[in-house]
Formats: C-alpha cells, sequence, structure tokens
C-alpha cells in the first residue's frame, strides 16, 4: 500500500509518513483533497472500501448554491457539475396520510438547490484528483498523538504510518472524532427504511404520479414517506418511522415481504397509493437509524487533528444539509491551509471557528424539522413553512 511499513535498505522496518492524510473518501474528504490538490498540495485519502465502486452512494443530494455549489466552485469544478443535474428534480409536492396534495411546487429553476446523484457527484470529485490519492481498502482503526501535531494512524492488519495533519472525515462514527472529543452519536428516536420502484413510468405508473418529477413528503401521525425521483427512472423511498432503537432488530429485512408487511403495519388507514411506494417496491428494504451529535457539538483546538462533515456534526436528514456541509467543510478547510502556508494550526482555528457556527444552526435546523415533519398534526408545519418561504 504505497510503501506504508516497508524495509529500509538494510532490511529493518521502516515507518510510512503522509505529510496530509484524510480519513474517508465521501463528499468532503475528497472536497477537502481537490481543494488542496488545487492549490499544490498533494493529500493522501484513506477508505475503507475496496474499490470506489464497492458498494451504492445512495439517491439524490439537492446542492445548495450558498454551500455544496460554493465548495464546487472552490475546486473548479462548477462547470463539471451543471451536466449532472436532474432536469425538473426541484419539484416538490407535500401530500397528507390520505394523499391529498396540500403544496406543491415547480422546478422553475430558482430555488438555487439542483437535484444530483450522489453517485455521479462522487465520481466528479474521484475522477478530479491524482491517480493513487486515494487508497482503498485501507480501514483506519484509530490514531494516537505523538507530539508537536503528529499522529500515528492505525490502519486494519497492523500496519501503521505517521502524519503532520490528520483529518477526520469518516462520518458518524469516526474513528478520528475521539482525539478531540468525546461525544457519541445518539438515536433521534427515527428509523428511515429505504427502498426503490424501479422504471416507474412504465411498471409503476400510479408511483409514478404520487411521486412527480422530483420530491415528494407523504407525511402524518409521526410518520411518513420521503421519495424523489432519480434520473435512472426510478423512485427512491425513505419511510420515516418513530419505532423504539430496537425495532429494526426484530424485522427479518432478508425477507422482503416480511419486511413490506411491518413497514406498513404503521401505515393503517393511509392512502392505498402511497401505501404502495413500499408495498411494490423491487428489490430489499434497508432499515437506517438516524444518530445525531448534540447541537453545537464542539472540542478545544487539538494540534494537528481536525474533522469535517458527519464526523464533526452530525444531524438527521431533515434539513438537507448533511452533504452540502461536508462539502462546504472540505473547501473552506482546504482554502484555510492554502492561505497559511507553514501554519498548519492557525489554518485549523481559522476553519473550526466557522465550521462550529454553521454546524450548530444547521442542526438545530435539523432537529426543528425533523420535529415538524414527524409532528402529530404533520404536514401542517411544514405546508407552513414552505407556504410562508413562497409568499
Amino acid at each position: 500500500m504505497n510503501g506504508i511499513n516497508g524495509e529500509n535498505g538494510d532490511g529493518t522496518q521502516r515507518r510510512a509518513h503522509e505529510p496530509v492524510t484524510i480519513v474517508g473518501a465521501g463528499l468532503g474528504g475528497l472536497t477537502l483533497a481537490r481543494v488542496l490538490h488545487v492549490h499544490g498540495i498533494e493529500a493522501a485519502v484513506f477508505d475503507l472500501d475496496a474499490s470506489a465502486d464497492a458498494r451504492a452512494q445512495g439517491g439524490m443530494l439537492d446542492i445548495h448554491e450558498e454551500s455544496g455549489q460554493r465548495a464546487l466552485r472552490a475546486a473548479g469544478l462548477h462547470e463539471r457539475f451543471l451536466p449532472l443535474v436532474h432536469a425538473g428534480g426541484e419539484e416538490m409536492r407535500i401530500l397528507d396520510s390520505g394523499g391529498r396534495v396540500r403544496f406543491a411546487e415547480a422546478d422553475d429553476g430558482g430555488r438555487g438547490r439542483p437535484e444530483v446523484d450522489r453517485g455521479a457527484l462522487r465520481d466528479l470529485l474521484l475522477a478530479s484528483l491524482p491517480e493513487g490519492t486515494v487508497r482503498w481498502g485501507a480501514k483506519v482503526e484509530g490514531a494516537r498523538p505523538l507530539g508537536g501535531g503528529r499522529h500515528e494512524v492505525r490502519l486494519s492488519g497492523g500496519a501503521v504510518f505517521t502524519t503532520d495533519l490528520l483529518v477526520g472525515a469518516d462520518g458518524a462514527w469516526s474513528r478520528i472524532r475521539p482525539l478531540v472529543s468525546d461525544a457519541v452519536p445518539a438515536y433521534t428516536g427515527v428509523v428511515m427504511v429505504e427502498s426503490d420502484l424501479r422504471d416507474v413510468d412504465a411498471r409503476h405508473p400510479r408511483a409514478a404520479r404520487i411521486a412527480g418529477g422530483g420530491m415528494l413528503f407523504a407525511l402524518g401521525g409521526g410518520r411518513g414517506f420521503l421519495a424523489h425521483r432519480e434520473p435512472d427512472g426510478g423512485v427512491h423511498v425513505y419511510t420515516a418511522l418513530r419505532v423504539a432503537p430496537q425495532w429494526a432488530a426484530g424485522v427479518d429485512f432478508g425477507d422482503a415481504a416480511a419486511a413490506k408487511a411491518a413497514v406498513l403495519e404503521h401505515f393503517g388507514g393511509w392512502d392505498e397509493g402511497l401505501r404502495a411506494l413500499v408495498a411494490d417496491a423491487d428489490g430489499p428494504l434497508v432499515p437506517r437509524p438516524i444518530h445525531a451529535l448534540p447541537v453545537g457539538h464542539r472540542w478545544d483546538r487539538v494540534p494537528g487533528v481536525t474533522l469535517l462533515g458527519d464526523a464533526a456534526h452530525l444531524m438527521s436528514p431533515f434539513a438537507g444539509e448533511g452533504a452540502n456541509l461536508a462539502m462546504l467543510d472540505g473547501a473552506e478547510l482546504g482554502e484555510a491551509i492554502a492561505a497559511r502556508p507553514g501554519d498548519v494550526e492557525a489554518a485549523l482555528a481559522a476553519y473550526e471557528a466557522v465550521m462550529f457556527a454553521r454546524g450548530r444552526e444547521a442542526a438545530a435546523a435539523s432537529a426543528e424539522n425533523l420535529e415538524r415533519c414527524l409532528a402529530a398534526d404533520a404536514p401542517d408545519g411544514l405546508v407552513a413553512m414552505f407556504a410562508e418561504h413562497a409568499a
């Protein structure tokens, strides 16, 4: 693996060194690596996946003008991003449990939040980096400080290397976070069950009509369906449930029929077209318990290490901010490092001051939106919020 733990000429073991180490090849880590590359600073990105296509990357993302698109401009990739945008994807509709449309908004291109497939966006970032930047199949087990801002990083299998700057971009269960914080993500009380309907216009016309061309919220009584059209003609569905943390363990998600029945038990009396978003799903259902770090999570400056994205400010997806903030974190951290050559600590301090404030605001909005979407009287609160914004 690029010389990690090789041998010196005399046969003794040598320890490799990476000046800049990024743990995690998600959108935030890749954006950081790209912005550093633009400024002539190379970094090594370590990711546990065996390859770039080892697993599916999820559904659609709305990329915000002030955050995700700002990051893409800093990375010199905004023009290459535009052809990836899903035309019509900003359309939105809100339904109640009876299937009645309570709010609808067409995609007029004016919201500044175009939709793009997460996998396509990740591929764009990966293609923009020098070959070998990402070290696939390199699972980071942990790290320890060596003093003076340097760290030793330990990989699965026992290999170790040292680094001058360590960035945890490794998500909710970050192995780097313990270096700066004792915080642990807590269960929000919500599970999102993912499912897909494929080729909906031909195979699932009822779902196609209900979902529309963009984003769908169908909410009521502390539960709901969140769905969006995808460029490949499918509809990706997230079924949101307020359930006990052990609920998913009691459902056989290896049996699609049993999983559908268990999910639909929570939707008795709902419109049959909405229930069909799950009942007619193609392929497996996948449960995703939603966790979050405390709103306002922060830490004291620790030499030589920082976090970005979910590792720093994990929140629920109900504000649509997670990927956008991860990318903006990566871009601003890269710019801060480039602007302060020879003074990494000043760069990290400047980055964290802005990131902490931004993360606190977004996490608070996310927590508020979770309650709004899954309130007993939903979708009333969400309808009122969007109607106010549209006025």
